[in-house]
């Protein structure tokens, strides 16, 4: 397996662990539909949260948030939309993502709430 794929592994169970210490209740990792691929999905009191996961081991230029794309938001919001109509659920639905910078001193991890909205 190649560097990248194994990082993103790590950064996805990272990210994982930090919500679950939150008291977050992981529903899916890893949920397709279509072209779109979710992270991870989880739920707190009554919102449904999908989670988009950033592993990088330098920040590059600009912030590692700033590098999901619009096309990417757009494949995450359908996604959305499919799992909630298929759940048949009725929850507010909120879009995060996290984080993983891995150094050589360890991971460090940034949870950005509501980082982007639905149209």
């Amino acid at each position: 397996m190649n560097r990248p794929y194994l990082l993103g592994i790590e950064g996805e169970n990272a990210a994982r662990k930090l919500l679950l210490k939150k008291g977050y209740k992981i529903l899916e990792r890893n949920y397709r539909f279509r072209k779109a691929e979710v992270d991870l999905i989880a739920q707190t009191q009554d919102q449904i949260i999908f989670v988009e996961v950033k592993s990088r081991t330098s920040k590059w230029i600009a912030h590692l948030a700033d590098h999901v794309s619009k096309k990417k938001i757009r494949l995450v919001v359908e996604a959305a939309d499919h799992y909630v109509n298929n759940k048949k659920l009725d929850m507010e639905v909120r879009f995060d993502i996290i984080t993983v910078l891995k150094t050589k001193k360890g991971l460090g991890l940034e949870h950005i709430e509501d980082a982007f909205y639905h149209f």
